[in-house]
């Protein structure tokens, strides 16, 4: 993936698009949680996503600018559960207890995927410091969202924990599910219109082959007397 200059880019914008909507979520959370100190944790997150996505944008542009190879349109970023930002969480319904627990999941994947990203980024050292700097703001923010949740939930944080997990597998066994009803729906309609339709175009043709061409005269039917109709 992180071979190929245009997919480079096209997943760095990909990646921005996923920090700024999460930003936002953050943003909405600070404005509605009743807690001083996680208004101000939230408030700081938010930040640090609305800055990654400037980060990842700017580094997105300058590759596919200068990218004058074959383009590549094949993107995975259904299978990386790392990279979902807040999985458009209805910030409202969520009270902090969760929304901490949740958050604490995602940042962990996040960083996991993202070491790996770095490690494979020798050959562009720009974009490898790229996510060098970014993965600090991820440890801090994996870090604070688990004391936090401590904090204010102690005895369900695992609970807690439990719920978001299966939150999370659940939604992204939908993704699944939903590519594959895609997948499933195309092939059906490929043979539909590769096999079954042109069979129905032969039946139709052949059929049309033994009807007479023109005018057919037909006899009259004599009209029946004995009825009340006739």
């Amino acid at each position: 993936m992180f071979r190929d200059a245009h997919r480079r880019g096209r997943k760095l914008l990909s990646f921005a698009e996923t920090e700024a909507d999460g930003g936002r979520d953050l943003a909405r959370a600070a404005e509605l949680t009743h807690d001083a100190l996680l208004r101000r944790l939230y408030l700081r997150h938010a930040l640090d996503e609305q800055r990654h996505a400037a980060l990842f944008r700017r580094r997105a542009e300058v590759l596919l600018a200068s990218f004058s190879g074959s383009r590549s349109s094949f993107e995975v970023s259904w299978l990386a559960p790392g990279e979902r930002g807040l999985d458009d969480l209805r910030i409202e319904k969520e009270n902090d207890e969760d929304l901490l627990a949740f958050l604490h999941l995602s940042e962990r994947a996040a960083a996991s995927r993202f070491v790996i990203y770095e490690s494979v980024l020798d050959s562009d050292p720009e974009t490898q410091s790229i996510f060098a700097e970014i993965l600090r703001d991820e440890v801090f923010h994996m870090n604070y969202t688990e004391v936090q949740l401590r904090r204010i939930s102690p005895k369900n944080r695992g609970k807690r924990l439990f719920f978001a997990r299966a939150t999370r597998l659940w939604r992204g066994y939908l993704r699944v599910a939903m590519l594959l009803a895609g997948l499933v729906a195309g092939i059906v309609l490929v043979v539909q219109y590769f096999v079954v339709l042109p069979f129905f175009a032969l039946v139709a043709k052949r059929a049309a082959r033994r009807e007479p061409v023109g005018f057919v005269s037909r006899s009259p039917k004599l009209a029946s007397f004995g009825s009340q109709y006739g």
